[in-house]
Protein backbone atom coordinates (compact mmCIF):
# COMPACT_ATOMS: atom_id res chain seq x y z
CA UNK A 1 0.00 0.00 0.00
CA UNK A 2 1.74 3.29 -1.06
CA UNK A 3 2.19 6.11 1.29
CA UNK A 4 -0.58 8.91 1.04
CA UNK A 5 1.53 11.43 1.98
CA UNK A 6 2.43 12.87 -1.47
CA UNK A 7 -1.69 14.09 -1.76
CA UNK A 8 -0.94 15.40 1.93
CA UNK A 9 2.07 17.33 0.63
CA UNK A 10 0.54 18.36 -2.49
CA UNK A 11 -2.81 19.30 -0.40
CA UNK A 12 -1.22 21.86 1.69
CA UNK A 13 1.24 23.27 -1.11
CA UNK A 14 -2.07 24.42 -2.76
CA UNK A 15 -3.53 25.66 0.54
CA UNK A 16 -0.26 27.80 0.56
CA UNK A 17 -0.50 29.42 -2.21
CA UNK A 18 -4.12 30.23 -1.62
CA UNK A 19 -2.47 31.35 1.59
CA UNK A 20 -0.05 33.67 -0.10
CA UNK A 21 -2.84 35.34 -2.49
CA UNK A 22 -4.44 36.22 0.16
CA UNK A 23 -2.27 38.00 2.30
CA UNK A 24 -1.33 39.91 -0.82
CA UNK A 25 -4.78 41.25 -1.58
CA UNK A 26 -5.72 41.80 1.67
CA UNK A 27 -2.64 42.35 3.70
CA UNK A 28 -1.83 41.26 6.84
CA UNK A 29 -3.68 39.78 8.97
CA UNK A 30 -3.42 40.82 13.22
CA UNK A 31 -3.93 37.84 15.85
CA UNK A 32 -3.11 36.69 19.62
CA UNK A 33 -1.98 33.76 21.65
CA UNK A 34 -2.15 30.12 20.01
CA UNK A 35 -4.77 31.33 17.29
CA UNK A 36 -2.11 33.24 15.14
CA UNK A 37 0.58 30.40 15.60
CA UNK A 38 -2.20 28.15 14.34
CA UNK A 39 -3.18 30.21 11.85
CA UNK A 40 0.33 31.27 10.43
CA UNK A 41 0.93 27.65 8.97
CA UNK A 42 -0.62 27.74 5.66
CA UNK A 43 -1.57 24.06 6.18
CA UNK A 44 -4.30 25.36 9.19
CA UNK A 45 -5.88 27.81 7.03
CA UNK A 46 -9.39 27.98 7.29
CA UNK A 47 -12.36 28.72 5.68
CA UNK A 48 -11.33 26.21 3.58
CA UNK A 49 -13.53 23.56 1.33
CA UNK A 50 -13.15 20.12 1.24
CA UNK A 51 -14.19 17.82 -1.47
CA UNK A 52 -15.56 14.71 -0.32
CA UNK A 53 -17.54 11.71 -1.50
CA UNK A 54 -20.20 12.88 -0.75
CA UNK A 55 -19.84 16.51 -2.45
CA UNK A 56 -18.62 19.58 -1.24
CA UNK A 57 -18.50 20.87 2.60
CA UNK A 58 -17.09 24.07 3.49
CA UNK A 59 -15.23 24.60 7.25
CA UNK A 60 -15.68 28.29 8.62
CA UNK A 61 -12.78 27.66 11.00
CA UNK A 62 -10.47 25.45 12.73
CA UNK A 63 -12.38 22.38 14.18
CA UNK A 64 -12.19 22.09 17.87
CA UNK A 65 -15.51 20.49 19.18
CA UNK A 66 -15.79 16.87 16.71
CA UNK A 67 -18.03 13.95 17.15
CA UNK A 68 -16.97 10.65 14.92
CA UNK A 69 -18.97 8.22 13.91
CA UNK A 70 -16.61 5.44 13.85
CA UNK A 71 -13.31 3.91 15.24
CA UNK A 72 -11.20 4.73 12.04
CA UNK A 73 -12.55 8.27 12.96
CA UNK A 74 -11.67 7.82 16.51
CA UNK A 75 -8.31 6.49 16.16
CA UNK A 76 -7.35 9.32 13.19
CA UNK A 77 -8.57 12.44 15.62
CA UNK A 78 -7.12 11.15 18.80
CA UNK A 79 -3.22 10.47 16.96
CA UNK A 80 -3.80 14.50 15.73
CA UNK A 81 -4.02 15.90 18.98
CA UNK A 82 -8.02 16.22 19.66
CA UNK A 83 -10.13 14.59 22.14
CA UNK A 84 -13.69 14.44 20.13
CA UNK A 85 -16.60 15.75 22.13
CA UNK A 86 -18.42 13.14 20.95
CA UNK A 87 -18.16 9.44 19.56
CA UNK A 88 -20.37 6.46 19.38
CA UNK A 89 -20.05 3.32 20.60
CA UNK A 90 -17.91 0.55 18.55
CA UNK A 91 -20.16 -2.51 17.24
CA UNK A 92 -17.37 -4.56 18.83
CA UNK A 93 -17.95 -3.27 22.33
CA UNK A 94 -20.56 -5.21 23.74
CA UNK A 95 -20.33 -3.44 27.12
CA UNK A 96 -20.88 -0.02 25.26
CA UNK A 97 -18.02 2.39 26.11
CA UNK A 98 -14.94 3.10 23.62
CA UNK A 99 -11.61 1.04 22.58
CA UNK A 100 -9.38 0.26 25.75
CA UNK A 101 -6.02 1.63 23.70
CA UNK A 102 -7.65 4.88 23.59
CA UNK A 103 -9.02 5.18 27.04
CA UNK A 104 -6.90 7.89 28.11
CA UNK A 105 -7.69 10.13 24.89
CA UNK A 106 -11.40 9.66 25.20
CA UNK A 107 -11.88 10.54 28.80
CA UNK A 108 -14.07 13.72 28.33
CA UNK A 109 -15.91 11.90 25.18
CA UNK A 110 -19.65 11.61 25.16
CA UNK A 111 -21.15 8.72 23.89
CA UNK A 112 -23.66 9.42 21.01
CA UNK A 113 -25.19 6.23 21.15
CA UNK A 114 -24.40 2.85 19.15
CA UNK A 115 -22.32 3.10 15.54
CA UNK A 116 -25.78 1.95 13.77
CA UNK A 117 -27.69 4.13 14.79
CA UNK A 118 -25.88 7.58 16.20
CA UNK A 119 -28.51 9.45 18.54
CA UNK A 120 -28.71 12.82 16.28
CA UNK A 121 -30.30 14.47 19.10
CA UNK A 122 -27.45 14.09 21.44
CA UNK A 123 -24.86 14.94 18.92
CA UNK A 124 -27.02 18.46 17.81
CA UNK A 125 -26.97 19.06 21.97
CA UNK A 126 -22.87 18.69 21.38
CA UNK A 127 -22.80 21.70 19.38
CA UNK A 128 -20.01 19.98 16.83
CA UNK A 129 -18.26 22.12 14.67
CA UNK A 130 -17.51 19.09 12.43
CA UNK A 131 -18.80 15.79 12.30
CA UNK A 132 -17.04 12.35 10.68
CA UNK A 133 -17.65 9.26 9.38
CA UNK A 134 -17.93 7.88 6.12
CA UNK A 135 -20.65 6.56 3.45
CA UNK A 136 -20.87 2.88 3.88
CA UNK A 137 -21.71 3.83 7.89
CA UNK A 138 -24.12 6.68 7.36
CA UNK A 139 -24.73 7.51 3.66
CA UNK A 140 -28.77 7.87 5.05
CA UNK A 141 -27.95 10.23 7.89
CA UNK A 142 -25.63 12.17 5.76
CA UNK A 143 -28.10 15.05 5.18
CA UNK A 144 -29.26 15.30 8.80
CA UNK A 145 -25.73 15.18 10.28
CA UNK A 146 -24.80 18.35 7.56
CA UNK A 147 -27.70 19.90 9.28
CA UNK A 148 -26.07 20.05 12.26
CA UNK A 149 -22.28 21.08 11.46
CA UNK A 150 -20.08 20.79 9.01
CA UNK A 151 -19.78 16.81 7.85
CA UNK A 152 -17.32 15.11 5.94
CA UNK A 153 -17.57 11.20 4.65
CA UNK A 154 -14.69 9.29 3.62
CA UNK A 155 -16.46 6.17 0.97
CA UNK A 156 -15.68 3.54 2.87
CA UNK A 157 -13.50 1.71 5.97
CA UNK A 158 -10.79 -0.91 6.62
CA UNK A 159 -8.66 -1.02 3.65
CA UNK A 160 -8.78 2.31 2.60
CA UNK A 161 -7.29 3.69 6.23
CA UNK A 162 -4.53 5.54 4.96
CA UNK A 163 -6.85 7.46 2.23
CA UNK A 164 -9.43 8.44 5.18
CA UNK A 165 -6.37 9.70 6.93
CA UNK A 166 -5.74 12.18 4.41
CA UNK A 167 -9.23 13.51 4.36
CA UNK A 168 -9.55 13.76 8.02
CA UNK A 169 -6.42 15.68 8.46
CA UNK A 170 -7.27 18.05 5.56
CA UNK A 171 -10.98 18.54 7.42
CA UNK A 172 -9.10 19.48 10.49
CA UNK A 173 -5.93 21.46 9.08
CA UNK A 174 -3.28 18.79 10.22
CA UNK A 175 -2.35 17.51 6.94
CA UNK A 176 1.76 18.13 8.24
CA UNK A 177 1.09 16.13 11.72
CA UNK A 178 -0.78 13.13 9.46
CA UNK A 179 1.75 12.92 6.82
CA UNK A 180 4.70 12.48 9.42
CA UNK A 181 2.43 10.32 11.65
CA UNK A 182 1.94 7.49 8.81
CA UNK A 183 5.55 7.90 7.39
CA UNK A 184 7.06 7.36 10.53
CA UNK A 185 4.29 4.28 10.83
CA UNK A 186 5.41 2.81 6.98
CA UNK A 187 9.19 3.25 8.50
CA UNK A 188 8.57 1.30 11.69
CA UNK A 189 6.42 -1.42 9.24
CA UNK A 190 9.52 -1.72 6.88
CA UNK A 191 12.34 -1.92 9.73
CA UNK A 192 10.20 -5.00 11.59
CA UNK A 193 9.94 -6.65 8.21
CA UNK A 194 13.43 -6.47 7.77
CA UNK A 195 14.17 -7.59 11.50
CA UNK A 196 11.81 -10.80 11.05
CA UNK A 197 13.40 -11.78 7.29
CA UNK A 198 16.69 -11.69 9.20
CA UNK A 199 15.68 -13.81 12.48
CA UNK A 200 13.64 -16.14 9.91
CA UNK A 201 16.01 -16.50 7.36
CA UNK A 202 13.62 -16.04 4.92
CA UNK A 203 9.62 -14.07 5.34
CA UNK A 204 7.12 -16.51 7.86
CA UNK A 205 3.55 -16.69 6.33
CA UNK A 206 1.05 -14.63 8.28
CA UNK A 207 -2.64 -16.11 8.74
CA UNK A 208 -5.79 -14.42 10.48
CA UNK A 209 -8.29 -16.06 12.19
CA UNK A 210 -11.62 -13.85 12.85
CA UNK A 211 -14.05 -15.72 14.81
CA UNK A 212 -17.52 -14.18 14.15
CA UNK A 213 -21.54 -14.91 15.07
CA UNK A 214 -21.65 -17.47 11.56
CA UNK A 215 -19.21 -18.71 9.38
CA UNK A 216 -15.06 -18.11 10.75
CA UNK A 217 -13.44 -15.14 8.49
CA UNK A 218 -9.92 -15.81 7.13
CA UNK A 219 -8.73 -12.25 6.62
CA UNK A 220 -7.34 -11.38 3.74
CA UNK A 221 -5.33 -8.42 1.91
CA UNK A 222 -8.48 -5.56 1.30
CA UNK A 223 -8.63 -5.49 4.89
CA UNK A 224 -7.15 -2.87 7.87
CA UNK A 225 -4.51 -5.68 9.23
CA UNK A 226 -4.19 -6.88 5.63
CA UNK A 227 -2.37 -3.60 4.44
CA UNK A 228 -0.10 -3.50 7.75
CA UNK A 229 0.87 -7.21 7.50
CA UNK A 230 1.99 -6.32 3.87
CA UNK A 231 3.56 -2.93 4.80
CA UNK A 232 5.58 -4.84 6.90
CA UNK A 233 6.53 -7.67 3.97
CA UNK A 234 5.00 -10.80 5.82
CA UNK A 235 4.04 -13.56 3.78
CA UNK A 236 0.42 -15.07 3.91
CA UNK A 237 -0.87 -18.42 3.28
CA UNK A 238 -2.66 -19.22 0.26
CA UNK A 239 -6.04 -18.83 1.34
CA UNK A 240 -5.29 -15.52 2.17
CA UNK A 241 -2.54 -14.43 -0.33
CA UNK A 242 -5.61 -12.63 -2.43
CA UNK A 243 -6.86 -9.15 -2.49
CA UNK A 244 -10.02 -9.99 -1.50
CA UNK A 245 -11.49 -9.28 2.16
CA UNK A 246 -11.87 -12.57 3.93
CA UNK A 247 -12.41 -16.29 3.06
CA UNK A 248 -14.97 -17.75 4.85
CA UNK A 249 -15.24 -21.16 6.23
CA UNK A 250 -16.56 -23.91 8.56
CA UNK A 251 -14.74 -26.04 11.49
CA UNK A 252 -14.09 -28.94 8.34
CA UNK A 253 -11.39 -26.06 6.43
CA UNK A 254 -10.19 -24.36 9.20
CA UNK A 255 -6.62 -25.69 8.26
CA UNK A 256 -6.57 -23.59 5.53
CA UNK A 257 -5.53 -21.01 8.08
CA UNK A 258 -2.21 -23.13 8.44
CA UNK A 259 0.56 -20.59 8.85
CA UNK A 260 3.60 -20.13 10.30
CA UNK A 261 2.78 -17.61 13.06
CA UNK A 262 -1.50 -17.79 13.48
CA UNK A 263 -3.41 -14.60 15.02
CA UNK A 264 -6.51 -15.17 16.49
CA UNK A 265 -9.27 -12.34 17.35
CA UNK A 266 -12.99 -12.74 18.32
CA UNK A 267 -15.56 -10.83 17.27
CA UNK A 268 -18.62 -12.21 19.47
CA UNK A 269 -18.52 -14.28 22.68
CA UNK A 270 -17.68 -18.10 21.82
CA UNK A 271 -20.72 -19.51 22.38
CA UNK A 272 -22.25 -17.39 19.29
CA UNK A 273 -19.11 -18.39 16.98
CA UNK A 274 -17.40 -21.47 15.64
CA UNK A 275 -14.47 -21.22 17.57
CA UNK A 276 -15.29 -24.25 20.05
CA UNK A 277 -15.96 -26.18 16.96
CA UNK A 278 -13.12 -25.37 14.92
CA UNK A 279 -10.57 -25.93 17.61
CA UNK A 280 -12.23 -29.14 18.84
CA UNK A 281 -11.74 -30.22 15.07
CA UNK A 282 -8.53 -32.51 14.21
CA UNK A 283 -7.56 -30.53 11.45
CA UNK A 284 -6.95 -27.57 14.37
CA UNK A 285 -4.35 -29.97 16.04
CA UNK A 286 -2.85 -30.70 13.25
CA UNK A 287 -1.96 -27.57 11.89
CA UNK A 288 1.56 -26.55 12.66
CA UNK A 289 1.29 -23.44 14.11
CA UNK A 290 -0.49 -25.49 16.82
CA UNK A 291 2.05 -27.82 16.96
CA UNK A 292 4.37 -25.47 17.37
CA UNK A 293 2.79 -23.11 19.64
CA UNK A 294 2.94 -20.17 17.62
CA UNK A 295 -1.27 -19.24 17.90
CA UNK A 296 -1.33 -15.75 19.12
CA UNK A 297 -4.72 -14.16 20.85
CA UNK A 298 -5.16 -10.73 20.11
CA UNK A 299 -7.38 -7.88 20.52
CA UNK A 300 -10.15 -7.59 18.02
CA UNK A 301 -10.73 -3.67 18.86
CA UNK A 302 -7.33 -3.30 17.36
CA UNK A 303 -6.71 -6.12 14.55
CA UNK A 304 -10.31 -5.32 12.85
CA UNK A 305 -11.63 -2.21 14.31
CA UNK A 306 -8.64 -0.14 15.32
CA UNK A 307 -8.15 1.12 11.59
CA UNK A 308 -5.78 4.09 12.37
CA UNK A 309 -2.21 4.71 12.69
CA UNK A 310 -2.04 4.01 16.69
CA UNK A 311 -3.92 0.50 16.38
CA UNK A 312 -1.58 -0.23 13.67
CA UNK A 313 1.35 0.38 15.46
CA UNK A 314 -0.25 -1.96 18.32
CA UNK A 315 -0.56 -4.93 15.39
CA UNK A 316 2.99 -4.07 14.69
CA UNK A 317 3.96 -4.46 18.45
CA UNK A 318 1.84 -8.22 18.67
CA UNK A 319 3.74 -9.41 15.36
CA UNK A 320 7.25 -8.34 16.86
CA UNK A 321 6.51 -10.57 19.94
CA UNK A 322 4.95 -13.45 17.73
CA UNK A 323 7.95 -13.07 15.76
CA UNK A 324 10.39 -12.95 18.76
CA UNK A 325 11.86 -9.65 17.32
CA UNK A 326 12.13 -6.31 19.19
CA UNK A 327 10.37 -3.37 17.69
CA UNK A 328 11.90 -0.87 16.18
CA UNK A 329 11.81 2.73 17.40
CA UNK A 330 9.86 1.23 20.14
CA UNK A 331 9.75 3.69 23.08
Amino acid sequence: MKSTRSGLRAAAALLATAALAATAACGAATATGDAAEQQSDATGAFPRTIAHVMGETEIPARPERVVVLDSGELDDVTLLGIEPVGAVSPHFKSTGGFPDYLASMTENTVDVGPMEEPDLEKIAELAPDLILSSKIRHEALYEDLSAIAPTVFTETTGVAWKENLAVHAEALGLEDEAAEALEAYEAQAAALGTEIEAAYGEMPTVSIVRFVAGPTRLYQKATFSGVILEDVGVARPESQDVDDFALEVGPEQIDLADADLLFVTAADIPENTEQEAAMDNPLWAEMEAVKNDKVFNVADEIWMSGIGIQAARLVLADLANAAGVDLPGAE
